[in-house]
């Protein structure tokens, strides 16, 4: 069973880039809980995470084996719009025998301490509708719904809306 006690966070650099991918391929897999159908490809996700500005960063969650059991990104809302750059946009991605241990709370501690260094007064997330234990997640850290995005996944011809949850910091 895993032990969320020994849980370990560290910013990502570009060679965790095989891991991450390994859980956003198990994520994906899973057909239901992101909108991510198509990871990226390993080299993808070390430009990425090689190319974040000082305002973003990706943060792992790692197990006492040195494991990456999960990560949390924070990035601009909208990056070219500068009326906006107080904003910020969180995703979370944990392995599924990770899930409810409080794995994506201690990811959250970093990156919310990140995100008010680098001057963001709100975090924004996009969550898939059918997604209730993420929507209760976020809930718990504070975040509410603010809105909804109709139809907007669609994966193997099912069609899903988009709830979107604000934090102000």
């Amino acid at each position: 069973m895993p032990n969320e006690a020994a849980i370990r966070v560290r910013r990502a650099t570009g060679d965790d880039s095989f891991q991450i991918v390994a859980i956003r391929q198990r994520i994906a897999a899973e057909r239901v809980h992101s909108a991510i159908d198509v990871p990226w490809t390993a080299e993808e996700e070390r430009s990425y995470i090689e190319s974040l500005s000082p305002l973003a960063a990706v943060y792992l969650a790692m197990c006492e084996l040195a494991e990456i059991v999960g990560f949390q990104s924070l990035d601009l809302w909208e990056p070219t719009i500068t009326s906006m750059k107080h904003v910020a946009q969180i995703g979370t991605f944990l392995l599924p025998e990770w899930r409810r241990r409080g794995v994506g709370k201690a990811l959250f501690v970093t990156t919310q301490e990140f995100a008010r260094n680098a001057g963001y007064a709100k975090a924004v997330i996009q969550i898939r509708a059918s997604n209730h234990a993420a929507q209760r997640f976020y809930r718990k850290l504070g975040f509410r719904a603010c809105g909804r995005l109709k139809r907007q996944v669609r994966i193997d011809g099912q069609e899903d809306d988009e709830i979107l949850m604000e934090l102000f910091f």
